[in-house]
């Protein structure tokens, strides 16, 4: 991401760039045009992530998520932009790992409480905490549902479906965040933003997963962080690799970020290293929305299974069931569901 933000605010912001900028994919010669926009695990992925797991919820969960889907979607975002103006915001979308000692992703306590008595309060917001906020947004969710708040019930969602997907960034993982640390400053958004905008069009956006309970909502969470954990050094890496077979007047670019000329990856980088992940990008992106789903049906199991039918708007059951035939085909882009594309 941009160069000039400094780690507190690079994450505080998840870089200002993250602006209301339309963004369009190419998803080929005769669908749609892409507009390559810097956003972190971005706008496109967040948004993506969430309005996929609605589709994998249960009846009459689904119906009630279907009716208020586009509240969720263009919610999912909302920690980003909380973030410019909230200065406890920050910390909440990372956890860096290395500075917890040794082996922390399998080592450190999954219970909040625990993980204050061993490293404070203070080690753990300045070095993130992601995780157990997760836990403590289920909980917040949870509620919502047992009161059927339906406004609380969506703006938790929205949320905790924000922080799920950060979770599964690996380099929302390490000190490392940005490969400042290794000579790879950038990394950050060629990862999670630059190469998904480029390749959406190509994912595989179905997967047959279903809403699960979790009985163990901690060791869900941290299995997903220990998982990205485990990608970054595969990520810096292949980075290292791509890189062999450009000059640096191929692979980088200045742009124009707030009227500041940035350093940035090429396009044409961008492409071979997103080729040279496979689709590892795309995996983290349906693992993302599997777990939010997941979250999102345990907390109403765990409310009760409360009725929120007076909340659902039944004419719209037909365009559900076309949605979920696009879903099934994996055309979402092509039929032009996919609701982060839409301006």
């Amino acid at each position: 991401m941009t160069s000039g933000c400094q780690k507190s605010y690079f994450r505080g912001c998840k870089y200002i760039r993250i602006m209301k900028l339309s963004r369009r994919l190419i998803v080929s010669a005769v669908l749609l045009g892409i507009v390559i926009v810097g956003s972190s695990w971005g706008f496109l992925v967040h948004k993506t992530t969430h309005q996929l797991a609605v589709y994998q919820l249960p009846v009459p969960l689904q119906s009630f998520f279907y009716t208020h889907i586009d509240n969720v979607v263009s919610n999912s975002v909302r920690p980003d932009q909380r973030r410019n103006s909230d200065p406890t915001e920050a910390t909440k979308h990372f956890i860096d790992l290395e500075m917890f000692g040794t082996d922390a992703a399998n080592k450190m306590p999954l219970e909040w409480d625990k993980a204050v008595a061993i490293f404070t309060k203070d080690s753990l917001i300045k070095y993130g905490y992601v995780p157990y906020h997760i836990i403590y947004m289920q909980a917040k969710l949870t509620e919502a549902f047992k009161q059927k708040n339906k406004d609380s019930i969506l703006f938790y969602a929205a949320d905790l479906g924000h922080y799920i997907g950060d979770a599964h960034v690996p380099l929302h993982t390490t000190i490392n965040y940005d490969g400042q640390l290794t000579g790879q400053k950038g990394m950050h958004n060629l990862w999670e933003s630059t190469v998904p905008d480029i390749e959406m069009a190509q994912y595989n956006l179905y997967t047959n997963h279903k809403a699960t309970y979790l009985s163990d909502p901690k060791t869900a969470i941290w299995t997903a962080v220990r998982k990205g954990f485990n990608m970054v050094g595969f990520m810096l890496e292949t980075e290292r690799v791509v890189s062999k077979n450009f000059t640096d007047e191929d692979k980088f670019e200045m742009k124009m970020w707030y009227g500041k000329e940035t350093k940035a990856y090429t396009l044409a980088f961008a492409k071979a290293y997103g080729a040279a992940l496979k689709n590892t990008v795309n995996e983290r992106l349906i693992e993302s929305a599997n777990l939010i789903a997941d979250f999102w049906y345990t907390a109403w199991v765990d409310a009760g299974k409360p009725d929120l039918s007076a909340f659902e708007n039944t004419s719209l059951a037909q365009d559900l069931q076309k949605e979920l035939g696009a879903y099934q085909q994996n055309s979402l882009v092509k039929d032009g569901f996919l609701r982060a594309l839409k301006r």
